[in-house]
């Protein structure tokens, strides 16, 4: 029975010693950041830890990084690291790792497991962990930068969606949430509100951020002013979504309007049938305007639309004049890529000239055509007109005989008083109605045939040079 007792005793003695050997101890984690602000660009993090004794760990075991969650609890923890079975022997050790793509918050901590033995560290200091899955600039109201609201109304801004190559907006991403702040100086704003969107009733200028907290990011969006309309009418803008100039061989681009209850396009004057909505689609040049019914007030936009994304000129004026046996060189400037050049005189195609000049030699409509054949193939047209010079008569005559004979079937002026010398011509019938007005008179009136039976119409001028002398006089229209 003695022998039992001692047998007994030596078993346990053994095996408090083998429970003593395999104890390991390890230390509270050191984090290798003060803030893991992830994206998909970088997520790579680091944590140092020692243990002791180094010679307790198993050859199985396995070191273990938790991932708490944003209030700090390991109830729920993530597995972010699991070392090779046996390969972490020496103290101290750093390891790296990866946050969720789903982690957002202020409070998150680590610690370290280990398996066999099995030990857990204490938690890590705490730290803000956020994963940016997006992390780029978005637009806010079509990228339009101003917003108008009536006296006593509000305007409501809201995040673009859905997003798309030209709009990466965060709006996809179910689990982001934003802040929105106004401007109070042009390096300095305050927290308005949270939200997908704001409804403003203060004047100011207003921008929204994706929330990564203490994490800087490029995920926020355009600046758009408010303001206050008392009464009457203000002006606002219209944006393109393709840019202007854009690229006709993308498509059609969007024009949009600020918030309104009911809109009026406007195409190079005149009215759009149909075109009555808060945007319009065109493939079209040209020179758009909406008017936008606020309710107790209104507001009106333009755009020149330019559908070719790069930009040319010449070196010439629009209307030019050449003596006989001159010779005018005219250059083209172009921003396109690698462009071709075709120059045309009265519409006709010039052989040979294809170069980025062309020496004028004769009087004529002219037109060069550029066309960017790398990247968005489109073309531009340039217009200009060379005439001999203006005859240099006299007096200011007081009849002419528009018949078609060719002699005195306009009315010429002298040199001082026509295009080039920023004079003003006025013409008006005897019914007291203006038939011209220009600061550009090419000698040239009337350009049309003037119908009358018997009685020879009078007209009167009244010609304002820049240094504001005037003369003034009658013209008789004979057959």
């Amino acid at each position: 029975m003695r022998n039992f007792t001692i047998f007994n005793f030596l078993v346990f003695l053994i095996g408090f010693s083998s429970t003593l050997k395999a104890q390991v101890v390890i230390s509270k984690p050191n984090l290798g950041f003060t803030q893991a602000c992830a994206s998909s660009t970088f997520n790579s993090y680091d944590v140092t830890f020692s243990f002791s004794p180094e010679g307790n760990l198993g050859a199985s075991n396995a070191f273990i990084i938790e991932f708490s969650d944003e209030s700090g609890s390991f109830s729920n923890a993530t597995t972010v690291y699991t070392s090779a079975a046996g390969s972490v022997t020496t103290s101290p050790a750093t390891l790296s790792f990866s946050i969720p793509t789903e982690t957002a918050g202020e409070g998150y901590k680590l610690r370290v497991k280990s398996t066999a033995p099995e030990a857990t560290s204490s938690a890590s200091n705490v730290f803000a962990a956020y994963y940016k899955i997006q992390d780029s600039p978005f637009t806010i109201n079509n990228l339009i930068d101003t917003g108008v609201f009536c006296a006593g109304g509000s305007y409501l801004l809201t995040i673009d969606n859905p997003g798309d190559a030209m709009n990466d907006s965060p709006l996809q991403y179910p689990s982001l949430t934003f802040n929105w702040y106004k401007e109070t100086s042009p390096t300095t704003s305050v927290f308005v509100a949270s939200g997908e969107s704001l409804e403003v009733n203060t004047e100011g200028t207003y921008f929204v951020e994706t929330n990564y907290g203490t994490c800087t990011s490029d995920s926020f969006s355009n600046r758009v002013t408010v303001s206050e309309v008392t009464s009457g009418s203000t002006s606002s803008s219209i944006s393109s979504s393709l840019g202007n100039p854009y690229c006709v061989t993308n498509g059609p681009t969007t024009l949009s309007a600020i918030k309104g209850t009911s809109y009026q396009w406007f195409k190079d004057g005149e009215a759009i049938a149909g075109a009555t909505n808060q945007m319009y689609e065109t493939n079209e040049a040209g020179k758009y305007d909406v008017r936008i019914d606020l309710d107790d007030c209104t507001a009106s936009a333009s755009i020149n639309l330019i559908n070719t994304d790069f930009t040319s000129e010449i070196d010439v004026d629009e209307n030019n004049r050449l003596e006989s046996g001159e010779r005018l060189m005219v250059n083209v400037t172009t921003s396109a890529t690698n462009p071709i050049f075709e120059w045309y005189l009265n519409d006709a195609r010039i052989s040979g000239a294809d170069e980025n000049s062309y020496e004028v030699t004769e009087q004529g409509n002219y037109k060069v055509k550029i066309t960017q054949t790398e990247g968005c193939n489109a073309t531009q047209e340039i217009n200009f007109r060379v005439t001999e010079p203006f005859p240099d008569v006299a007096n200011i005559p007081n009849v002419i005989t528009p018949n078609g004979d060719g002699i005195n079937d306009t009315w010429v002026i002298p040199q001082e008083f026509v295009s080039g010398t920023n004079t003003e011509v006025t013409l008006i019938s005897a019914q007291g109605k203006v038939v011209l007005r220009t600061n550009d008179y090419q000698n040239n009136w009337p350009e049309s045939g003037l119908n009358f039976k018997d009685v020879n119409p009078v007209y009167y001028y009244i010609i304002k040079t820049s240094n504001q002398n005037i003369k003034k006089g009658s013209i008789t229209v004979l057959k």
